[in-house]
């Protein structure tokens, strides 16, 4: 009897041991950070010309982020676009950056240094081909363009890929038929009002603003691109099978529009990495990305595209381990 009642007495003690490591290992569990640490560190961001959209988008970004992921620092560095953007992040000499599917692909097929550790974290927003002369210029295609001093981009950047691309779908040589300015849209504009040049190529979000600066100042006129042109273009291989024609809306550059659509072609912007970046850094990073799609999108109106259905899609560039984790976490 007396034996019986000791081992009843030894369970209960067990059993209220028992709920008082439960709750304490609750109280710690609530009060301790147990679970993976907060992103921190410095990551370099590479963007693009001062006037471009990737700029504008890369400062409005450090923003949020400086909100979101405290404990990082993030550098922005500009860039001529792209091209180079690739080569800084392939390399490691930037470990975030924005570049077009095409310069990705191109990059790829080059067998170019860090190529097969590129890594996608998103799928931003279009960029569209814009073909900007004056208004009483003589140019009204592509072809149009023999003889001309042309702004066709800096050398490393998508706007460069484009243009030659879009020149020699016209049956034009880049290097002969036509007088190739190296220039980005920080300068092209100013050059264009000047007649330095008779026209020049940009690739970027919609509006860009400084085309649209531009046509509030000196008047201008948007050429709009062949389809047979386009499917031209996609006969040259496989990069350029990121383009697709498109048509920017009529009230884009009301005074330089007139009130008509004007064909284009268009390609997508990816949130490309590494594999060598952490995978929580890359999470949070993304995660900034979709959720201050409004918030940036109400400076940057490209970024309103920015869409969570359509986010994992960053052909040719496979997903980062750390943006698969996001999509997984956000799917219904």
């Amino acid at each position: 009897m007396f034996m019986s009642r000791l081992r009843i007495g030894r369970r209960r003690v067990l059993a209220a041991g028992a709920a008082v490591l439960a709750v304490f290992g609750l109280l710690l569990w609530w009060l301790l950070p147990l679970g993976e640490p907060e992103p921190r560190g410095e990551v370099t961001f590479s963007t693009g010309v001062r006037d471009g959209v990737y700029q504008r988008y890369g400062d409005l970004l450090k923003g949020v982020l400086a909100h979101d992921l405290p404990k990082v620092d993030v550098e922005l560095r500009t860039s001529e676009g792209s091209q180079q953007n690739l080569e800084r992040v392939a390399s490691g000499e930037a470990d975030f950056t924005i570049a077009t599917a095409d310069a990705v692909a191109k990059y790829q097929r080059d067998g170019k240094a860090g190529a097969e550790k590129l890594r996608g974290c998103a799928r931003l927003y279009d960029d569209y081909v814009q073909l900007v002369v004056p208004a009483d210029s003589s140019v009204h295609k592509v072809a149009d363009l023999r003889g001309k001093r042309v702004g066709v981009g800096q050398d490393r950047s998508g706007v460069r890929l484009v243009a030659e691309r879009l020149l020699e779908a016209a049956k034009l040589d880049p290097k002969k038929d036509v007088e190739a300015v190296p220039n980005g849209i920080d300068t092209v504009p100013q050059l264009l009002e000047q007649r330095d040049i008779e026209a020049f190529f940009w690739s970027g979000g919609l509006p860009t603003l400084a085309v649209q600066a531009l046509s509030e100042r000196f008047p201008i006129r948007l050429v709009p691109l062949e389809s047979d042109l386009i499917e031209k273009v996609h006969a040259t291989g496989v990069p350029t099978s990121h383009y697709r024609s498109a048509v920017m809306p009529p009230d884009l550059y009301p005074l330089a529009q007139s009130g008509l659509p004007v064909n284009s072609m268009a390609v997508a912007n990816l949130l490309v990495t590494t594999d060598r970046i952490r995978p929580d850094l890359v999470e949070g990073l993304t995660r900034t990305v979709i959720k201050s799609r409004d918030d940036i999108g109400n400076t940057v109106h490209p970024a309103q595209l920015v869409d969570l259905r359509t986010a994992i899609y960053t052909a040719p560039l496979d997903l980062h381990k750390g943006a698969q984790r996001y999509y997984r976490s956000v799917k219904p």
